[in-house]
């Protein structure tokens, strides 16, 4: 009888370790939640923080030599005639366009594709916003400022 008893106790212990498949499922939903909200906030990466830090700085001070060294050499500024590559400086000065540029970057920046946008409203579909972007993405391993567009 006690061997019964033994053996049954160690029966319900191995079955009671067990997840349902409800639980599995349960589980692996909430992995993939995780997984997605980490792959969408990038903006707490450390080298993308410290990247937009010194984007900021940059831009307040309208320090041109630095600003080159983070941008693409095709960065796009105008989208209607399309306008990218050099010239953006001239561009920005002309149409007074560094506090506005100020302005975006100093929004929280979310993931668009490939891109890290601000504003945030850029990102989302349904709002239609046509109003200034600014989007920095990856290239070659570092963080770039891609382009600042109205439109």
């Amino acid at each position: 009888m006690k061997i019964i008893t033994f053996i049954l106790l160690i029966f319900a212990l191995a079955l009671g370790g067990c997840k349902t498949p409800a639980e599995k499922e349960k589980a692996k939903k909430e992995a993939l939640k995780k997984k997605a909200k980490a792959e969408l906030r990038e903006d707490n990466d450390i080298d993308f923080q410290a990247f937009t830090g010194r984007l900021r700085k940059a831009v307040a001070a309208k320090d041109i030599k630095t600003l080159t060294e983070m941008m693409t050499s095709d960065f796009g500024y105008k989208l209607s005639p399309e306008a990218m590559g050099s010239g953006v400086f001239k561009y920005w000065d002309e149409n007074n366009l560094w506090p506005e540029l100020d302005g975006i970057l100093s929004e929280k920046f979310v993931k668009k594709g490939a891109y890290m946008v601000a504003p945030p409203q850029f990102a989302d579909e349904s709002l239609n916003y046509d109003g200034y972007r600014a989007g920095i993405r990856r290239v070659n391993g570092s963080w770039k400022f891609v382009y600042f567009v109205n439109g």
